[in-house]
């Protein structure tokens, strides 16, 4: 069983070597010619790194035997429902949580509440985020059903995206597209993203190949669009105070 659960795992920890390898090195080169860092200060930073590289190693083991295999098996099973259009519903409450589980999110959320003194709340702006991304898992769901075009979404999204800069402030701007981009982490590109592929094999005469991928661009403009809305609503109110 043990042994099961680590195949391949070499070969995963090379790749998250590969990928933290140049970080590392460029760090070593600013160590020495900038930072300087004494060593009660440098050792944490390398047991960081330590960590990073076993934790992201586990991580994509855990989405290689668990996340993607179970991803397209609940796609499967949500297209055998009778009722279809319940895939509305749900792909809303897949989406949400994901967004709300998302380790990149809580990132950001932190940063930007510790960035602005606490004006822009943690959990305001974690309910905006993941309510984005639900509306989006959604959307998907119905393109998936209808047949629609990707385009039919992504035009008119940022278009609207576009003319929402004019009236919300730079912060919200900013903010809003690094959401859209931490929203699409390993959560949503791992089981949502295979969930889907699983699920346009069941539906009518879907190809997994055209109508199982775009959702990420989906659920990457979602965020922007909450966002902006949140911080036009945050305008409106420091206007009326």
């Amino acid at each position: 069983m043990i042994s099961q659960l680590f195949q391949g795992f070499g070969q995963t920890m090379l790749e998250v070597g590969a990928a933290l390898a140049p970080l590392l090195f460029i760090f070593f080169i600013f160590q020495v010619q900038l930072f300087q860092l004494p060593l009660r200060k440098f050792l944490p930073i390398l047991i960081g790194f330590l960590f990073t590289f076993f934790g992201l190693s586990l991580f994509l083991q855990g989405v290689y035997l668990g996340f993607l295999p179970i991803g397209r098996l609940v796609g499967a099973e949500l297209g055998a429902l009778d009722i279809i259009w319940l895939l509305l519903p749900i792909g809303f409450l897949l989406g949400f949580f994901s967004a709300y589980a998302e380790p990149a999110v809580h990132v950001l959320i932190h940063q930007v509440e510790k960035a602005s003194g606490g004006y822009i709340p943690q959990k305001g702006l974690l309910y905006t985020i993941s309510i984005g991304v639900g509306v989006s898992v959604a959307l998907a769901m119905l393109r998936l059903i209808i047949g629609m075009s990707l385009w039919v979404f992504l035009v008119p999204g940022y278009a609207t995206a576009f003319l929402m800069l004019c009236y919300s402030s730079k912060a919200f701007i900013s903010i809003a597209f690094d959401a859209g981009g931490v929203a699409t982490g390993p959560m949503t590109a791992t089981f949502i993203l295979s969930m889907f592929v699983g699920l346009a094999g069941e539906i009518g005469e879907t190809n997994p190949l055209l109508d199982g991928f775009g959702m990420v661009a989906l659920v990457a403009l979602a965020p922007i669009l909450s966002v902006l809305t949140l911080g036009i609503l945050f305008g409106r109110k420091e206007r009326s105070n």
